[in-house]
């Protein structure tokens, strides 16, 4: 069983009105109180803090399945559901979104954008086709309705015809539908109590006999007719779905009258709710991209503890816009993530040349394919843990016919708090399965700028440039024109790594020097095709090989440079420092490469036991 087979009440069913709107006042007080100390997102959170309570009045998600979209509106359900948001994204904390191994009350996990509506789909068949009896919800917003896969959700569970809530949170950030005066009044009469009460006693009456079943249809042709004139639901309705809205999402009473009058419809409703992002706390309102992923800040103020630093994101930004300039065929696509992916310039210097998909990957890949195709060269700017959802078109669009599109893949490697879901730890697997396709992994600021010039305009076909999330470390060198290259010479031991991972190698080389064991570092500038020269004569040197990576432990580069000195008939003793078979939880960088043995100490140890020089302290 996936839910309890005893029913219990929900949460806070007992609560009257009154207590529900005190209770939604102290749960954004304390989202703003904790999440100002842990960083996370704000805004979403604040904008659904209403809806959270109305449906932890009307549904007990311990067996009902309410699905997220997204999962970033989570907060105030974690914190209904008895867990605190002090240790929030922190690691062996709470999670920054819903996971089922954290609580029964979190049905799915969700990090991805735009499933949710598929997801519940599925959930709702199993129940019938099982015989059970429970109740499920898809929470879909914040931009996830942008992408193709909601709505090949909706139009499925459109015509599933069993019980389905599919609650739209609108605020602004997905739809914004023109809804003129006599629309707003009609939606507000069709959703008045009153109404819906003598709406459900009509139809019983109605079609208790021939002459009144014929008096109805007819009635609600014309009802119809009107309601897709007027209102804007028409699109909804048409998929199957019964649509009830535009609702404040912020009127807690009327909010929770309306949700257990969806509760009893036996068939597909979609529930339009209209939010204000942020909603609480004037920083978030003004400025809810600021604060829809936050770092800690002063909760008086809004204003950031500690200003970011320069990273990957905005030097990849910069020196696109700048090779931009140079060249009218450059133009970016991003999907939906124009601030994260540091895209702000380039789209505020060309507007005619920047294209924001919404969320929807799959898109701006077949789109960058097209524009290739057609003589442009397309960056599609995207984080890896999103780049998966496109891996269709890497190969069918851009790979078979060779076509040059240049893949910027921000968050490579470990990004920390998000956790699982985010985390890039398969692009250098999946992207080095796609043919024709090339992969650059800068280690440096300078690098990023060498190697974004050189995808641009001396590689052909798909190229991905791979960076982290953050800032560089130590090494700060200006190479990237060759496939690798010896940054520190040795005989005793190879160390091999690639990115931002460099760093921890060198510190663990001069962990080494301190025991008289002379390392020599390899680094990859270019994983895909891997080019192993450099590391297969050093390895015949040595006859002992360290590949420390930021990625998973399948198809990585350290498996192939182990592959590529078996095909060569060198033998080596071969150790693989790397994230692991599974996934890798939420929490600091830093105490995730501690506890992977990434970090320099770790690769230090590694490297005594492979060694056989027994384990030691840095």
């Amino acid at each position: 069983m996936t839910v309890p087979e005893e029913k219990t009440e929900p949460i806070l069913s007992r609560l009257t009105d009154q207590e529900g709107e005190a209770l939604c006042a102290r749960l954004r007080q304390e989202l703003i109180e904790d999440v100002s100390k842990t960083g996370g997102h704000l805004a979403s959170n604040l904008g659904a803090v209403e809806l959270t309570v109305a449906l932890h009045r009307v549904f007990d998600t311990s067996s009902d399945r309410l699905v997220f979209d997204v999962g970033h509106q989570c907060y105030a359900h974690k914190l209904i559901t008895g867990r605190t948001l002090d240790t929030l994204r922190q690691y062996g904390g709470v999670a920054g979104f819903p996971k089922p191994n954290e609580s029964i009350h979190d049905a799915f996990i969700a990090g991805h954008a735009s499933n949710s509506v598929a997801v519940a789909l599925g959930m709702a068949r199993a129940r019938d086709m099982l015989g059970e009896d429970y109740k499920v919800i898809a929470l879909i917003g914040d931009g996830a309705l942008t992408g193709g896969l909601a709505y090949e959700g909706l139009s499925n569970a459109g015509e599933c015809g069993r019980q389905l809530l599919v609650i739209l949170n609108d605020n602004g950030m997905s739809i914004t539908p023109n809804v003129g005066g006599v629309a707003e009044h009609l939606a507000k009469q069709r959703l008045k109590p009153q109404y819906l009460t003598f709406k459900k006693h009509y139809r019983r009456i109605m079609n208790a006999t021939a002459p009144g079943r014929a008096v109805y249809k007819v009635t609600h042709r014309v009802k119809q007719a009107l309601k897709q004139f007027l209102l804007p639901c028409s699109m909804f309705e048409d998929m199957g779905f019964r649509y009830l809205g535009p609702v404040d999402g912020h009127n807690l009473p009327f909010l929770t009258r309306l949700l257990r009058y969806a509760r009893e419809i036996d068939e597909p409703v979609l529930l339009h709710v209209k939010t204000v992002k942020g909603k609480g706390f004037l920083p978030a309102e003004a400025n809810p991209d600021a604060f829809h992923g936050v770092a800690p800040f002063d909760p008086l103020t809004g204003k950031l503890k500690r200003e970011p630093g320069e990273n990957f994101s905005a030097v990849f930004g910069r020196t696109l816009t700048r090779l931009a300039a140079q060249d009218r065929r450059v133009c970016a696509i991003t999907a939906a993530m124009t601030g994260g992916t540091g895209l702000e310039k380039f789209a505020e210097k060309f507007p005619d040349r920047f294209f924001d998909v919404g969320i929807a990957e799959g898109c701006a890949a077949a789109m960058a394919a097209g524009m290739a195709k057609q003589g442009a060269i397309p960056v599609f700017a995207v984080y890896s843990t999103f780049l998966q959802r496109s891996y269709d078109m890497l190969i069918h669009d851009m790979a078979i016919d060779n076509l040059h599109v240049v893949l910027g893949v921000d968050r490579a490697g470990l990004v920390g708090d998000d956790g699982e879901t985010h985390h890039g730890l398969f692009d250098a697997a999946f992207l080095d399965t796609v043919p024709n396709m090339t992969v650059l992994a800068p280690a440096s600021f300078a690098e990023l700028e060498v190697m974004l010039e050189r995808a641009l305009f001396q590689i052909e076909g798909p190229v991905a440039v791979r960076y982290p999330r953050g800032g560089e470390g130590r090494y700060t060198g200006t190479g990237g024109e060759d496939p690798s290259v010896i940054l520190r010479w040795g005989g005793d031991i190879t160390l091999v790594s690639y990115g931002t991972e460099i760093n921890c190698v060198l510190e663990a080389a001069d962990l080494l020097e301190q025991r008289g064991i002379q390392a020599e570092v390899v680094k990859l500038n270019q994983i895909t095709p891997l080019v192993s020269d450099l590391v297969e004569l050093s390895v015949r040197k040595t006859g002992v090989l360290l590949v420390a990576e930021e990625q998973g432990a399948r198809g990585g580069v350290g498996q192939r440079l182990a592959a590529r000195l078996e095909e060569a008939g060198l033998p080596a003793r071969v150790v693989l420092v790397n994230c692991g078979e599974g996934f890798v939880p939420h929490g600091a960088t830093g105490l995730l490469k501690q506890d992977l043995s990434l970090d320099g100490a770790g690769i230090f140890k590694k490297a005594l036991e492979v060694l056989g020089r027994g384990q030691t302290e840095a």
